[in-house]
């Protein structure tokens, strides 16, 4: 009499060895994490974009500096990164005149500048630690995860070849089943690392765009800062 197994894909998961199953139930909770992070990630690189580009609007539109940074200041959780990197620059730049100016002594221009600058480069490394949250975690999750899904193949196949030896006759068919269970392993790992480099990738690629961005207004806006001191 031929029995026909079950092969569907939740009757090979609940027939699987027992560390299989613990690498698959690891597998999809790295790959439910990792969507998480991308789909998060994916609204805040957007709406760094679009923030970005609203201020440049505005900044280059010509309108009052000091306006300008009693706005961006006022606003600092919703203002964007380029509006904050502007706020620390132009905010160091007003205590700085705001000291000389106390002690009676002649403006050190370069001085001045330098803080500006500084501040505006801490801001830049703050804006692009927070742009850059997680990115590590997908890309560990992109190379790991398939060797953690092929740990569990080999494991499955393994132990379906071990089964064998109670077999007096070893057949595709009972050898089939155990062999299955253990590439779902395999394929369960692909699902978490296919998308979470691609969204590596593309974030990556989009952060580095704004990190461009961010370094030419430092600079456009430094020397705007020294001609405003001459």
């Amino acid at each position: 009499m031929n029995v026909t197994q079950d092969l569907s894909f939740i009757a090979l998961i609940s027939n699987a060895h027992l560390i299989v199953q613990l690498i698959m139930a690891l597998l999809l909770g790295i790959s439910l994490i990792s969507w998480t992070y991308i789909f998060k990630k994916l609204f805040d690189v957007r709406s760094a974009r679009r923030q970005t580009i609203e201020f440049e609007k505005t900044f280059w539109a010509g309108g009052n500096l000091h306006a300008l940074h009693q706005s961006a200041g006022s606003n600092r959780a919703s203002s964007g990164a380029l509006a904050r990197i502007f706020e620390a620059g132009m905010g160091e730049f007003i205590k700085g005149k705001q000291a000389y100016a106390n002690s009676r002594e002649s403006l050190d221009v370069g001085a001045v500048l330098d803080g500006a600058r500084r501040a505006m480069r801490a801001a830049f490394q703050r804006e692009m630690d927070a742009l850059e949250a997680h990115l590590a975690f997908l890309a560990s999750v992109g190379s790991v995860s398939p060797y953690i899904g092929l740990l569990g193949t080999v494991w499955g196949i393994m132990n379906a070849f071990r089964g064998l030896a109670n077999v007096q006759q070893a057949t595709l068919s009972a050898v089939a089943p155990g062999i299955a269970e253990a590439l779902i392993a395999t394929a369960i790992g692909l699902f978490a690392a296919i998308p979470a480099v691609v969204a590596y990738n593309r974030f990556s690629h989009d952060i580095d765009r704004l990190a461009i961005r961010f370094e030419s207004f430092v600079e456009e806006f430094s020397n705007i800062l020294q001609r405003q001191s001459r």
